[in-house]
């Protein structure tokens, strides 16, 4: 995004969360992105000058400041950093308070989508302290084997198993609960995995879709981040009619958890005889944003270009903060 950004529209100053809590300016990002990742976790500013979060996001030049969080996972994507900058009154980019920890909590999202009849794979949640010695064998024999076992709140794959025994679900549940006190446990869906990027406030619009083939069992975070053995076809090899409705389906999907800004929805597809159709598997509120993520991939081959779709994320990110503010202001 540094590089994407149009240096004539905006004057972009990087913060850098270290794995500490530290929050520092990290002018030297530009510089450590160009020189790799290996000199990614020394970015932040030399001389340990450490600043607390209200007091950056308080450091507002003369003209609109607009933060975009660029964060995956629990106290980034969950709605925690985007509640600091409501209360230091700063527009950021993506989603509010509400879908953001809506979207991150797998097990009230799939409630909240199943209320709005919302296809998807049958689930269970369940939290630790219901956890019993039989559970196991009952999702076993409610859901088929195998299943993939997941903790509720946490992203990019981690935590998540794949468990084609009963003896094997506990395992998994073990290794969810190491993440969060709530588990969810799904069907295994044969099917298509198809992703759609959606950008939009009050009137969210869907990119054409894309398609992602695992180069392992499942799409794990080693497929995703370290093996580079994933292929993603853009757009996704499907009919008309096929694309317009998991289009409508994202952006069914989009509006029920109150996402603005922008979201990319997965969905699996059964298009065998006999199969659902889509089944709508998660949203993400702060998807991947490199040039080779998905979201901003389907929107390229949308027609709109990477720092295009900047500037409209930004421009949402001002329009929503204005919006608001007016509303909270009565």
């Amino acid at each position: 995004m540094l590089r994407a950004a149009d240096p004539a529209k905006y004057r972009i100053t990087p913060i850098g969360i270290g794995r500490d809590g530290t929050w520092a300016l990290a002018t030297g990002a530009t510089a450590a992105l160009d020189a790799g990742p290996d000199a990614l976790p020394g970015c932040l500013d030399p001389g340990g000058a450490s600043v607390s979060p209200t007091e950056i996001v308080s450091r507002r030049s003369a003209g609109t400041t607009v933060v975009m969080p660029l964060l995956h996972g629990p106290m980034g994507e969950d709605g925690t950093v985007q509640g600091l900058l409501e209360l230091a009154n700063v527009p950021y980019v993506g989603s509010g308070v509400l879908a953001s920890a809506l979207a991150m909590d797998k097990a009230m999202a799939k409630q909240v989508l199943s209320a709005n009849g919302i296809p998807q794979a049958r689930y269970r949640a369940v939290r630790e302290s219901g956890i019993t010695p039989g559970l196991a064998q009952q999702l076993a024999d409610e859901l088929g084997l195998p299943v993939f076992v997941k903790p509720a709140n946490m992203g990019s794959s981690v935590g998540v198993s794949k468990a084609k025994t009963v003896e094997a679900i506990r395992d998994a549940i073990s290794i969810a609960l190491t993440y969060d006190e709530w588990v969810v446990v799904e069907e295994a869906i044969t099917g298509r995995e198809i992703e759609v990027a959606v950008l939009g406030n009050l009137d969210p619009r869907a990119s054409l879709p894309g398609e992602i083939v695992p180069g392992a069992e499942f799409y794990d975070y080693a497929d995703k981040y370290l093996d580079d053995g994933s292929t993603c076809v853009i757009p996704a090899g499907l009919s008309t009619a096929a694309t317009a409705e998991v289009q409508r389906l994202a952006v069914q999907v989009f509006r029920t958890l109150r996402c603005e800004g922008m979201a990319r929805v997965d969905f699996f597809y059964e298009d065998r005889p006999g199969g659902r159709g889509w089944l709508c598997n998660e949203a993400n509120t702060i998807p991947g944003f490199t040039p080779i993520s998905m979201y901003p991939k389907m929107w390229i081959a949308s027609g709109l270009s990477y720092s295009a779709l900047i500037d409209e994320l930004v421009r949402l990110a001002v329009e929503r903060h204005g919006r608001q503010r007016r509303n909270t202001a009565r």
